[in-house]
């Protein structure tokens, strides 16, 4: 469910025009729903009702925006974080550091330092060498580090080939073959406490199997642990769950996951910790464009619209669906290719679909956009970087700036050499 409709014929988010926004901020930009936010984020909660021990954190790189950030430390949620600039951003919105888990393949010893000076719940270890620079970072400060050491199972999402990550060719986590002999060796390190294991295959899946699959995997791992004399209290089954963003498409929804992770993991005896992120933001935003052109084609017409590669990426990167809907809709279609300015011919959106008529300077929203968005923006061809606004009711607010191609420029200079 999202708050995005036709109100008197004009698409709203909550109480607040789009007409109106576009008028104020300019196009494109990026709009959020609170309501949605926090809807989606209770939802998920209550999935997981039949999960006695858990602990649920966000996972940031979905929509890193401080607002957002701020809107789900509110409803309770942790964070899920993979730089030490998603870190910072964690604590700048008011989550508690030991509400905080650390996950990616490449922490540097400058973020692992920043971790352990802020107290942080826990490490998702990716590699053996990680764990023993980990450990002796913090034996040297006195402090020991809750840590979890992430298993790649070998099991096929199913999902895109770019955003799958837990088959054996990917680069996370360590095989499952080699995880407890790993385990036995940095269990005993000072400094370390390795208190479980983790687990996460990819983004956007569309079915639960392979998931059972996995956490299967990861509760026989959990046993051979135990048995080897390691006390396991949390298991970190991470994220991944999909969202439609082709109208009339069907996903698992959270009360399905969380039956089945009640179902999977009982008798496990573990805080089980959980990391959505798609699954919270997606349909929360929608990226707002105008038409600047439609130009007659080939076969169909290209509705050029301000909106470009560098603004939403997913179509160009991942060959991905957003729908596209006419902000002032009259009931009339069209079938078009929908492409943006940026001089590149990936800078296109959707090719040969059936979509609400446009007209130049009309405006149109590609949906389901709240998650790898805005995070994914680039200033490609010297463009602004989009802004981000968030609606709470009948209210709105900026909550990001449009970064100009003036401001970027003037963080760049020339050397000496050049100007001399």
């Amino acid at each position: 469910m999202d708050h995005f409709a036709l109100v008197d014929g004009v698409m709203h988010c909550e109480g607040v025009s789009l007409e109106r926004i576009a008028a104020d901020v300019g196009s494109p930009v990026y709009v959020y729903s609170a309501a949605t936010f926090t809807r989606h984020a209770e939802v998920f909660r209550e999935g997981l009702a039949g999960v006695k021990r858990k602990h649920i954190a966000y996972a940031i790189k979905a929509n890193p925006n401080l607002a957002v950030l701020r809107l789900l430390a509110n409803a309770g949620y942790g964070a899920d974080v993979v730089s030490g600039g998603e870190l910072a951003r964690a604590i700048a919105a008011g989550i508690p550091a030991s509400d905080i888990v650390f996950s990616g393949v490449g922490k540097t010893v400058d973020e692992l330092t920043k971790a352990l000076d802020v107290g942080l719940g826990q490490f998702n270890l990716e590699l053996e060498e990680e764990g023993a620079v980990l450990a002796a970072l913090a034996a040297a400060r006195g402090q020991t580090a809750d840590a979890v050491l992430r298993v790649n199972p070998d099991v096929d999402a199913g999902t895109h080939a770019k955003i799958s990550t837990g088959k054996a060719e990917n680069k996370f986590g360590v095989p499952i073959s080699e995880a407890r002999a790993i385990f036995d060796r940095l269990a005993g390190l000072p400094g370390l406490n390795l208190r479980g294991v983790a687990i996460h295959i990819g983004s956007q899946l569309s079915e639960l199997a392979p998931l059972e699959a996995a956490y299967r995997r990861i509760g026989q791992l959990v046993q051979e642990l135990r048995a080897a004399g390691h006390a396991i209290s949390h298991v970190d089954l991470g994220g991944g769950l999909g969202v439609p963003y082709k109208a009339g498409d069907v996903f698992p929804s959270p009360a399905a996951y969380g039956a089945m992770v009640a179902r999977v993991t009982d008798g496990w005896n573990a805080t089980l910790m959980f990391e959505p992120g798609r699954v919270i933001a997606g349909n929360a935003g929608v990226l707002l464009t105008r038409v600047i052109w439609v130009k007659p084609g080939v076969t169909n017409p290209y509705v050029i619209v301000d909106a470009a590669m560098n603004d939403l990426a997913r179509p160009a990167m991942y060959d991905a669906w957003h729908d596209f809907a006419a902000v002032r809709p009259t009931g009339a279609r069209m079938t078009a290719n929908i492409a943006g300015p940026v001089c590149e011919s990936g800078d296109t959106f959707a090719m040969g679909r059936d979509i609400d008529s446009v007209e130049s300077g009309d405006l149109a929203i590609f949906r389901t956009a709240g998650a790898y968005g805005a995070t994914m923006a680039s200033t490609y061809n010297s463009r602004a970087l989009v802004p981000e606004v968030l609606v709470s009711g009948d209210r709105y607010a900026v909550v990001a700036d449009r970064i100009q191609p003036e401001t970027i420029l003037a963080a760049e200079r020339l050397p000496e050499w050049l100007t001399a």
